[in-house]
C-alpha cells in the first residue's frame, strides 16, 4: 500500500476525469470509463485512484531498493512541469526529444554525454578559454548548449532506470517501445484514447490538462521522496547495526 495518498477530489478539480472524444476511445479503456457527457467520455476517478495506489506503491519501493525513475513527457503542457518535478526530487528526464537507442542503444548514448561532461569540465575548469580564443570559446559554449537540450536531464542516468513514468504514451510512443523491449515496467498516465493493456500500471486520466500533470508529478514525487526516505533509514539502521557488531 502506497504512503503517498492520493485524493479523488483533487483528481476531479484538476479535471482528470475529462477524456477524449467518444469517436476517439480505445475499447481497451472500457472498464476505466465511467459516462459519456456531450461527446467526451468521462473516466471512472474511482478507478484512477486504485492504479495511482498500485503504481505508487511501486514507485516508492524501487525508488527505496535505490532505482531511478526516468520521466519522459515531450508534449508541450507537460515538458515544464516533467523538468522541474524530475529536478525536484532528483530523477532523470526527457522532455524535449526522445532520441532513438536512448534505452536500447545506450553505449552510443553513453559516449555522447561523457563528451558533454568533458567539455563541460573543460570549460568550467577554465582549459577551454585558455587553448582557444574567445569565438572557439564561444562555439564549444554553444554546442554544450545544444547537447544539454537533448541529454542534460538525463547525464545522471545510472544505467537502466527501475522505471519510466510517462505522460501520453501515444505522444512517447518510442520510449515505451524501447522500455517494453528491455523489460522496464513503465507507470503512465493513460487517456480514453490509448491501449493501456501494453502499461505495466497504467493510471486511466486526462493526460493533455496542465494541472493533471502536475497533480500526478506532485504524487509521483512524493512517493520517490518517500522510497528515498525508507532507503536513507535502512542505511542508518544497517550502520547501527555494524556498530553494534564491532563494539561486541
Amino acid at each position: 500500500m502506497a504512503s503517498t495518498k492520493v485524493d479523488i477530489k483533487a483528481l476531479l478539480e484538476a479535471g482528470a476525469h475529462f477524456g477524449h472524444k467518444t469517436s476517439r476511445w480505445h475499447p481497451k479503456m472500457a472498464p476505466f470509463i465511467h459516462s459519456k457527457r456531450g461527446e467526451n467520455h468521462i473516466i471512472n476517478l474511482e478507478k484512477t485512484v486504485e492504479q495511482f495506489d498500485e503504481a505508487l506503491s511501486f514507485i516508492e519501493e524501487i525508488v527505496a531498493r535505490g532505482q531511478q525513475v526516468l520521466f519522459v513527457g515531450t508534449k508541450r503542457q507537460a515538458k515544464d512541469v516533467l523538468r522541474e518535478a524530475a529536478i525536484a526530487v532528483n530523477q532523470p528526464y526527457v522532455v524535449e526529444r526522445w532520441l532513438g537507442g536512448m534505452l536500447t542503444n545506450s553505449s552510443t548514448i553513453n559516449v555522447r554525454i561523457k563528451k558533454l561532461k568533458d567539455l563541460e569540465a573543460k570549460m568550467a575548469s577554465g582549459e577551454l578559454s585558455a587553448k582557444y580564443n574567445k569565438l572557439e570559446v564561444q562555439r564549444f559554449q554553444e554546442q554544450i548548449d545544444e547537447m544539454n537540450v537533448i541529454f542534460g536531464g538525463i547525464k545522471e542516468l545510472q544505467g537502466r532506470p527501475g522505471a519510466l513514468f510517462v505522460v501520453d504514451i501515444l505522444e512517447e510512443d518510442n520510449a515505451v517501445k524501447e522500455a517494453i523491449r528491455l523489460g522496464i515496467p513503465i507507470v503512465a498516465l493513460v487517456d480514453t484514447n490509448a491501449d493501456p493493456s501494453k502499461i505495466t500500471y497504467p493510471i486511466a486520466c486526462n493526460d493533455d490538462a496542465i494541472r493533471t500533470i502536475a497533480l500526478a508529478c506532485q504524487y509521483v514525487n512524493t512517493a520517490v521522496q518517500s522510497g528515498k526516505e525508507r532507503r536513507a533509514k535502512k542505511a542508518e539502521t544497517s550502520e547501527v547495526s555494524k556498530k553494534a557488531e564491532v563494539k561486541k
